[in-house]
Parts: C-alpha cells; structure tokens; sequence
C-alpha cells in the first residue's frame, strides 16, 4: 500500500490517504471506483483500486487523487438528475465550472455524482423558425435527457423565415409549406397544405413543397425564397444537426453534416446525435464548450461517474 503519497500540500490532511493507508474513517469507501469525501475543509474526489472486484468488501490497494478541495465546487440542486451526463454538464457550465475544474453535485433522490474536467462535445443545431424554440432542438434537448450519449453542448443556430422573406420585398402575397409555422405577414398569406387556390404569390419553400406545388398546379414553380437548412447552413467544421425534406425515413452523413428527415422521430435524432459525438470538432468548439455562459442549449459534459460520498 503506497502510504507515502506526497501529493499533500503543506498542512492538508488527505482523507484518501488515511483510507489508502488502513484507516477507518467510520465510512465504508470499499467497493465504489471513485469516492467523494465532504468534510469542514471541502470536498474532494478520489479513485480507489481493490484487491478484487467481485466480492461486495474488498480491501483498497491504491488511491489516486482526481481533485483536491480547492478545484472542486459542491452544488446541492434536486432538480437535476446526476446521472444524466446532459443535465450534469449544464449545472457545471451554470456554475462556471471550467475544464479544469471538478464540480460535485448533490441532485435527485438525494444521490450524489461529479463531472471532473468537463469538456463537452458541441453539436451545432441548425433548424427554421417560426416556431420557437425549433422543433429539431427541442427534440435533441428531449433526447439528451434519456439516451446514453457521451456529454454534448447543443448550439442553436436558427434560419429564420420572417428575415428571408424580406429577400421579396415586393411579393404581393406569400406561399409557405404549413399553417403550424405561424407565420403571418402584411401581405396576404397562404398555405400550399391547404392547397389554396392560385394566386400570384412568392413561395418560401424547400424542393418538396416545390415538387407539391408542381403538383397541385400544374405549372413551373412560382418565385421562391429557398429556406432548405442544407444549402443555407454555414459551415464552420463544427458537427452538425440538420434536417432535410428529401429524406423519408433515414439519415444522411455528409463531411460534418448529419441530416435527419424533416419528420424525423426520436429515434432518428437519437441516432444523429450517436453519429455526431465520432465526428472530430473544431478546437474552438472545446473551448467555447466550457467556457458559454448558462443557457437551455448548454447540454452536458461526460461525467466520471462518482458512486460513494462521505
């Protein structure tokens, strides 16, 4: 047993070490990997190795200390869930907890976890409005707190119709896919799923709703405004969540890209989110990660899992 570990600055009693060291300090930190110990002067992390890991007692080994009290924050929030990586992750970045930092959290049920260094990986997410928030934002939010996916910061990035409407200032009246936008301008305003009939009208439209119009009309296609996600989204190297009309019922990898149907399921962005995480991100984006003020778009780091506090 390495009783003489010299990582202790001057005065510091590491409770680790006493562990390490045999000592019974009335709590039995013998089967959990990481321990988090609370005390009057802090609270710090610690990885223990055991002599087995079958049996349910096993004696310690080794100690390897992950955060010392001054580089760990403890937070106390029922309102987070300290498994869930996502919702981890954002606590830290509410708390300013950098990527040198360990931030120890006290949540749900009274469980405690920590986030040692959190680094997550940024998603961009690039989606139309009207409405708001974006549906394909909302669901990768919604998918971050159930699936098991390493930690991922989404990034909000929105095309917003009303501004590429004034591409036409002069339409005399404007087409566009669905009522369900909400859209409403001072000209008059139709709906091609409503299949109105024809009027001299600019589209704000993708190719589909191009192809239906064909359909319903007969004709060549009106003026448009494109709004497609892809063609419009700038790129920046960042791994990208995006949706495309043309796609049915699978996902498209493209470079950085990974597109989901514009009816995609959860399922679907699940999947994209998974593809996502083995694309390679800017360096830029792992600093930015860390270091974005509090927001609903910051998702989460990957924690260490933490398992036993004292």
């Amino acid at each position: 047993m390495p009783g003489d570990l010299t990582h202790q600055p001057s005065g510091y009693d590491c409770p680790f070490c006493r562990v390490a060291a045999g000592e019974d300090l009335g709590n039995e930190f013998t089967k959990q990997a990481d321990v988090v110990l609370r005390g009057e002067g802090g609270v710090a992390v610690a990885r223990v190795e055991k002599a087995d890991t079958e049996p349910l007692f096993s004696p310690i080994t080794d100690v390897a200390t992950l955060a010392l009290p001054d580089s760990c924050v403890w937070v106390e929030d029922d309102t987070v869930d300290p498994a869930n990586p996502s919702a981890l992750a954002a606590r830290a970045a509410a708390q300013s907890v950098g990527a040198d930092r360990t931030l120890v959290l006290r949540g749900m049920d009274g469980h405690v976890n920590f986030i040692y260094h959190p680094a997550p990986r940024v998603v961009r997410v690039v989606d139309v409005v009207p409405p708001e928030p974006p549906k394909l934002l909302r669901m990768a939010r919604h998918v971050l707190g159930y699936a098991e996916l390493p930690a991922i910061a989404l990034r909000d990035e929105r095309i917003d119709l009303r501004e590429l409407a004034r591409q036409a200032p002069d339409a005399a009246a404007y087409l566009i896919p669905c009522r369900a936008s909400g859209l409403d301008f001072d000209v008059p305003t139709y709906f091609l799923d409503e299949r109105p009939e024809r009027r001299d009208w600019t589209m704000l439209a993708c190719e589909r709703s191009c192809q239906i119009h064909r359909h319903f009309y007969g004709e060549a296609d009106a003026p448009r405004v494109d709004f497609c996600p892809r063609k419009l989204v700038r790129p920046d190297g960042s791994p990208t969540l995006l949706k495309c009309c043309m796609l049915e019922d699978r996902i498209e990898v493209d470079q950085q890209y990974v597109v989901v149907p514009w009816g995609a399921t959860l399922r679907h962005v699940e999947e994209a989110l998974k593809l996502l995480t083995t694309i390679e991100q800017p360096e830029t984006d792992r600093h930015s990660a860390t270091s974005a003020q509090p927001s609903e778009d910051v998702a989460s780091a990957q924690p260490q899992q933490g398992g036993a506090s004292g």
